[in-house]
């Protein structure tokens, strides 16, 4: 078992008697995968509305928007363990939540890019959109080659390690802005332009799921080209 589903394992313990309670009170998964996509819509929103009522400076809508990344997240979680503990999976539940995960990231991806734009971080808005590549060619190539029957899983950069990610990085520029502010630069002694500011808190993690991403889906292309050699 990697460390990867060890630590989901652990979270499940921790999560599982919520998952009863939802189950008692007649929640089906297809409700909680609705309800994470509508959070989804929520993040886009307070990054959009930061967008449009924030200042530059302000960075207090990026840390609302990470933690509600997380919240939704949990029900990313939540949604599989309803259906495995109440003995509720079905294909169709299985699809619509792979459906609505794509839509969730999407949206969550608009209101990044949104607000990235309107407030001229133009070359960060453009990793964003790049992370929001990868992010979609990551699912889509699992997706594809599961259709022609091979197995395509892995990689650095998956769902869970990009929600943890952004939402995480979001959530401490919010918070960390707060106190040294959200207009803080540091420049090189000698050099005119700074090399770090608030903002890069959140700035920089996008980056990395940007590439990261791209190479998780790079790889499983290349993994799916051996796997059918093989046959």
């Amino acid at each position: 078992m990697t460390l990867r589903d060890k630590l989901q394992q652990g979270i499940y313990i921790i999560i599982n008697p919520f998952v009863r309670f939802l189950i008692k009170i007649g929640f089906t998964p297809n409700t909680v995968t609705i309800i994470g996509f509508l959070l989804n819509i929520g993040v886009a929103i307070i990054f959009i509305v930061g967008a449009e009522e924030g200042n530059r400076g302000d960075l207090s809508y990026i840390g609302w928007g990470g933690g509600l990344i997380l919240f939704a997240g949990l029900f990313d979680m939540l949604d599989g363990q309803v259906a495995r503990l109440g003995n509720m999976s079905t294909k169709f539940g299985a699809f619509f939540d792979s459906v609505l995960d794509r839509y969730s990231e999407l949206v969550m991806f608009l209101g990044i890019c949104y607000y990235l734009v309107a407030h001229h971080y133009f070359l960060s808005s453009l990793f964003a959109f790049i992370a929001l590549i990868g992010s979609m060619m990551v699912s889509y190539t699992r997706a594809r080659a599961e259709g022609l029957g091979i197995e395509c899983k892995g990689g650095l950069m998956q769902r869970p390690e990009r929600i943890v990610t952004i939402g995480l990085s979001a959530l401490l520029c919010g918070i960390i802005s707060s106190f040294i502010g959200g207009d803080y630069k540091l420049f090189i002694s000698g050099i005119s332009i700074h090399v770090f500011e608030s903002i890069s808190i959140f700035t920089i993690p996008i980056t990395i799921v940007a590439v990261l991403s791209n190479i998780t889906a790079t790889k499983r292309l290349l993994d799916c080209k051996k796997a059918l050699e093989k046959l």
